[in-house]
C-alpha cells in the first residue's frame, strides 16, 4: 500500500491543473487515469477543432501557442503531454480505480495495479467516458455508435445522425467530406445556439444545397439491421440506413460518485453532485470535484477553460485543512 497526501482520480486538462496548483504549495499529489492523459480528448473525432481559443485552454502558466485561432485535438495533446513533462507531474496511466472507501479520515482507493491512501481526494473524471443512451427498439444494434472518430470508412454508406449540437454537425460535415448520405433527426425545431458559429453557415449550405438531409422535430421510434424509422409531426418515415451515430450527449459517471458517498440532487439544471460551491468540497469530508462532473447533466456551464480554475481553489481548501492535525 502506498501513502499519498493528496490523491487526483482523472487526468484530463482540470485535473491536471489541480495537480499542478496543488505541487506548486508543496502538496505530496498523484494523479490516477484510467487511460493516459487527456484521455478524453484522445477520443475525440480525428479532425476535431476546439470551441475554445488556445490561450483559453492553457493551463499551469504554460503558454498553448498555435497558427490558427482555434486549436486542434492533435495540437491540444501535444500541448497537455508539455505540460505534463513541464511541471513534473506524477501520473499513473492507465491504471483504474475500482474502489474509493474512507476510513478513519484516510481514503482507500484500490485501482487495477496498487492500493493507495490519502487523506485529500479529488475526483476530475469527466463526463465524456459515459455516454447518454438511445432507448429505442434497435439501440442495441453494433451498427449504433455513440462516439465519432472519422469519417472514411462510411464512404458511399446511409448514415443518420440523431442529435443537433456540436457532435452531430461536426460528424455532419466530416461525413459527407467522405462521401457518405447523411440525415441528420433532431428533436428541436430550430438550429441550436449551442452550435458553433462558424461552422453553422457552412452546415446550413450543405443542407440547402441537399448534400445533407436535415430534418427537424423528428423523433426516431426504430432501428433495424437496414432501416430506421422516425416520427415527423404526424408522419411515420422509413429510411434505408446502414450507421447510425447517437450523439445525445454525456453525462458523469454517477454510480462511481455514490459509491464513494458523494450526494447526488436533482436541480434547476438536472441531476448534479452535492458540492460546496465555494471550495468545491463534497459532502464527504475532504473530498473534492474538479471540472465538469460538477455541473452534472448541464454540460454547458463549465469547460476546460473555466474548470481548470477548480484546482486553485481546492488546493486553497486543502491548505487551510492542513493546519489541522489529522486524527486516526
Amino acid at each position: 500500500m502506498q501513502t499519498v497526501e493528496s490523491i487526483i482520480i482523472g487526468g484530463g486538462p482540470c485535473g491536471l491543473s489541480a495537480a499542478i496548483e496543488q505541487k506548486k504549495k508543496g502538496i505530496d499529489t498523484l494523479v490516477i487515469e484510467k487511460g493516459n492523459v487527456v484521455d478524453a480528448i484522445y477520443h475525440y473525432p480525428t479532425h476535431q477543432t476546439f470551441f475554445s481559443s488556445s490561450d483559453k485552454l492553457s493551463i499551469g502558466d504554460v503558454p498553448f501557442i498555435v497558427e490558427d485561432s482555434k486549436p486542434r485535438r492533435n495540437q491540444a495533446l501535444v500541448y497537455y503531454r508539455a505540460v505534463v513533462k513541464h511541471h513534473q507531474l506524477r501520473v499513473n496511466a492507465f491504471e483504474e480505480v475500482l474502489t474509493v472507501k474512507k476510513i478513519n479520515n484516510r481514503f482507500t482507493i484500490t485501482t487495477t495495479k496498487d492500493v493507495y491512501q490519502c487523506r485529500f481526494l479529488t475526483v476530475a473524471t469527466g463526463y465524456y467516458g459515459q455516454h447518454n443512451t438511445l432507448e429505442v427498439e434497435g439501440a442495441e444494434l453494433d451498427k449504433v455508435n455513440y462516439y465519432f472518430k472519422e469519417a472514411h470508412p462510411y464512404f458511399d454508406q446511409n448514415v443518420v445522425i440523431i442529435g443537433g449540437k456540436n457532435s452531430a454537425v461536426d460528424a455532419a460535415l466530416e461525413l459527407e467530406k467522405a462521401g457518405a448520405h447523411v440525415t441528420v433527426l433532431y428533436r428541436g425545431d430550430h438550429y441550436s445556439e449551442a452550435i458553433k458559429p462558424w461552422i453553422l453557415p457552412n452546415f446550413e449550405s450543405l443542407v440547402r444545397h441537399e448534400k445533407i438531409d436535415m430534418v427537424f422535430n423528428a423523433n426516431v421510434t426504430q432501428i433495424t439491421e437496414d432501416t430506421l424509422t422516425y416520427q415527423h409531426e404526424d408522419d411515420t418515415i422509413e429510411i434505408p440506413n446502414d450507421y447510425v451515430f447517437a450523439m445525445i450527449g454525456y453525462h458523469p459517471d454517477y454510480d462511481f460518485l455514490e459509491s464513494i458517498g458523494i450526494d447526488i440532487n436533482e436541480n434547476e439544471y438536472g441531476t448534479a453532485p452535492v458540492y460546496n460551491k465555494e471550495t468545491y468540497e463534497t459532502n464527504i469530508e475532504n473530498c473534492y470535484i474538479a471540472g465538469v462532473i460538477a455541473a452534472g447533466n448541464d454540460a454547458n456551464t463549465i469547460f476546460i477553460e473555466n474548470g481548470k480554475y477548480h484546482g486553485g481553489i481546492i488546493t486553497q481548501s486543502i491548505l487551510s485543512k492542513k493546519q489541522t492535525p489529522l486524527e486516526s
